[in-house]
């Protein structure tokens, strides 16, 4: 916004508050009569603590407060405010003005939000709170901020006759949303909403995988040691942690793309069913300190940055360096030793990353190489994606030796394609999957029109396997 503009717009509104004040002498306002009555002193006069949250914080707010009140002895009332000019103005504002002034008792206002993949939660988005325990009253007004207000962040104004009252309840609310934070054991990512998932403004939840430990075709050893770092240690960190060793661990997955990276740690966080995982990639990189502040809040947690050559190349690449990497090495340092948080990075080009982020302990304490499939992983992968149908191979030695230096991702695509030439041959079912229909799909492959096709898939430029082209179709 131009900054005239926005000092006009300032100025302007603290003009329309000022003549609202005037025009309010001497009228009667059913919001300040209700608030005298419940504090039974005069509530302009009285303090206001203001307190601001994310707005995805939302529900948790509202848990928290549903946990408050649930408190044997605690009663409370809910009550709305109506009116055009109630999100302009704060509550000392609203206690000041009359009804005339476009501000009166009404309905409270909520907004559904999700808190999982498939549950929502009706939540308070504007709204005062009534609330008394032995003596003490408060009032509290919800506001959630919305683009016609120009302030999205979610407040709360809370007026007693006692301060101290006030952050006593703020920090009673602040503890109930970690015991009871939405989050929680959750699967969720940073970054930009989409189609068909439950979003919370930045944050999107995510149904947890369901991969078995099958589905990973590795090396001898590789996925072990995968386990060993996340799991073997979150088993045992009471004992870690009395011996005097920190629980706080970074792996590095790396390797050419199609390896197998992604699906390894979505293995791991369907695993992880105890754990809050937290996931960051593409734009949602840039969200490394919120993300880690749930992650330190809800541990057990595991954080997942794919791709994180994307922002942690070497300070040399840039004239200024990367403000993101010094964010994530930042966040990885400040955390806790004794945390149980786990970094789980990946990576297609490890040469380019900051070697402080591998070199130092308590980054990445491990860094693993997923390599491309050799013979016997791809015979795995052949028999791994063909479970779903009738794969019949003459000779599925020479599918595995022609497909020399090609990615699991590849060999994948070329099972998918041959599923759907048999279907395309024989339209009937079972489904037979034959020599046949694998020649023609590694025909089609390999030829050269599909050079970009298999650097997408991990097979590079090259025509790996030309030999099987030579080879007569079975019947």
């Amino acid at each position: 916004m131009d900054p005239e503009i926005d000092e006009f717009a300032r100025s302007f509104t603290e003009f329309v508050r000022a003549m609202s004040r005037v025009a309010d002498v001497g009228r009667s306002s059913p919001v300040r009569d209700l608030l005298d009555a419940h504090l039974g002193e005069d509530s302009s006069a009285l303090p206001v603590v203001t307190e601001t949250f994310e707005p995805y914080d939302l529900p948790n707010v509202q848990v928290a407060f549903n946990a408050y009140l649930a408190v044997e002895g605690r009663t409370h009332r809910l009550i709305g405010l109506g009116g055009s000019q109630r999100r302009w103005m704060t509550l000392s504002e609203i206690v000041s003005s009359s009804e005339h002034a476009g501000v009166a008792l009404g309905a409270v206002d909520y907004t559904n939000v999700p808190i999982s993949p498939d549950e929502t939660l009706a939540c308070v988005a504007f709204g005062v709170y009534l609330t008394e325990q032995a003596g003490t009253k408060l009032a509290v007004l919800v506001r959630l901020g919305d683009e016609r207000s120009g302030e999205p962040g979610l407040s709360l104004e809370i007026v007693c006759r006692e301060r101290d009252a006030a952050l006593a309840m703020l920090t009673e609310l602040r503890a109930l949303m970690v015991q009871y934070n939405v989050f929680r054991g959750q699967v969720i990512s940073f970054g930009e909403s989409r189609m068909g998932h439950m979003t919370l403004g930045p944050i999107v939840f995510h149904n947890r995988p369901r991969l078995e430990r099958d589905a990973i075709v590795l090396p001898e050893g590789v996925l072990e040691q995968v386990e060993r770092q996340v799991f073997g240690i979150a088993e045992h960190r009471e004992r870690l942690r009395a011996a005097g060793q920190h629980v706080k661990r970074g792996l590095l997955l790396h390797g050419p793309p199609g390896t197998g990276k992604t699906l390894t740690s979505r293995y791991v966080a369907g695993r992880a069913r105890e754990h809050t995982v937290v996931v960051l990639t593409g734009g949602g990189l840039g969200m490394v300190r919120a993300a880690c502040a749930l992650a330190r809040m809800l541990q057990p947690s595991i954080v997942i940055l794919e791709d994180v050559d994307l922002i942690a190349q070497h300070r040399a690449y840039g004239e200024l360096g990367n403000p993101l990497l010094f964010e994530v090495l930042n966040e990885m340092d400040g955390m806790a030793e004794d945390a149980d948080v786990a970094f789980l990075l990946t990576t297609n080009r490890a040469d380019l990353l900051e070697p402080a982020l591998a070199a130092r302990p308590g980054r990445v304490d491990l860094a693993v190489d997923i390599p491309l499939p050799d013979a016997d992983a791809r015979r795995r992968l052949l028999e791994l994606y063909g479970r779903g149908f009738d794969l019949r191979l003459s000779d599925a030695d020479a599918v595995v030796s022609a497909t020399a230096g090609v990615t699991a991702s590849f060999m994948k695509e070329l099972v998918r394609k041959s599923a759907l030439a048999a279907a395309l041959r024989n339209g009937g079912d079972p489904l037979v999957v034959t020599d046949e229909d694998v020649d023609a799909s590694l025909r089609e492959l390999l030829d050269e029109g599909s050079a970009l096709t298999r650097v997408l898939l991990g097979a590079g430029g090259d025509r790996p396997g030309t030999e099987w082209l030579s080879a007569e179709p079975q019947e």
